[in-house]
């Protein structure tokens, strides 16, 4: 009877140490688990697990794991939002699997899938037709984000608007943390002349801008460090 009680009281504290935790490393563990979120959940499940059945480990040797691996994944999660270097290699980076409605058989290999996989998680978006995706991205967390093609879109009440569609382009990141991204310059034959045109119009300067796009729509999208909102919503 007294084992039972144990094992009771040992399984609803670590209940109670992984609820803490979660709530310590924030919602995006919940969200949008990259690959150091899903190692340390896998671990603390691991050590959470020990913590309610295993007597012969220490619970002072538990704790101290809970708390090295909570610390680690905290520190590493705030050094991230500091370092796109760091970002891109703890995270990686979205894969194209279609573009302009080909399908690129070597970034499906390199991400361990087959085209009945691909077929299979378009089918999840509710596309059966390959032929009607323009692009398809696996995104970081594992999720397929998908452009339709411009025949294949939903119609929406700007499309009647306007007589003809202008032929949209994939979004191309041009700077993120106040630095420019020089690849996507040369990979898109943008001009970084341009950009500058663009920022000294708006009266600006890289270092104001946490990020900028150029859009499927040609137009440049900038939001700065500083948004001038006086009174942000935010949802107790």
């Amino acid at each position: 009877m007294m084992e039972h009680l144990i094992i009771l009281v040992r399984s609803i504290s670590a209940f109670l140490i992984l609820l803490v935790i979660t709530r310590i490393l924030g919602k995006q563990t919940l969200s949008n688990m990259n690959f150091h979120e899903f190692v340390t959940a896998v671990i603390l499940g691991a050590i959470a697990a020990n913590l309610a059945f295993n007597e012969k480990i220490q619970v002072s040797h538990l704790l101290i794991s809970f708390a090295v691996f909570t610390a680690t994944s905290f520190v590493l999660s705030k050094l991230i939002l500091k370092s796109r270097r760091l970002r891109l290699w703890t995270e990686g980076t979205p894969t194209v699997l279609v573009e302009n409605g080909k399908v690129l058989e070597g970034n499906l290999g390199k991400n361990n899938l087959t085209i009945d996989s691909l077929n299979q998680m378009l089918r999840q978006k509710d596309i059966f037709d390959l032929d009607e995706v323009k692009y398809a991205l696996l995104e970081n967390n594992g999720q397929l984000s998908v452009e339709k093609k411009k025949e294949y879109q939903t119609t929406t009440l700007k499309d009647f608007n306007k007589g003809k569609q202008d032929e949209r382009q994939f979004p191309i990141e041009l700077i993120i943390d106040g630095q420019l991204l020089q690849g996507n310059f040369d990979a898109n034959q943008i001009s970084q002349a341009w950009l500058m045109k663009q920022l000294e119009s708006r009266k600006t300067t890289v270092q104001d801008v946490f990020y900028a796009v150029k859009g499927s729509n040609g137009q440049l999208y900038l939001d700065y460090y500083i948004d001038q909102i006086r009174n942000p919503i935010d949802v107790e």
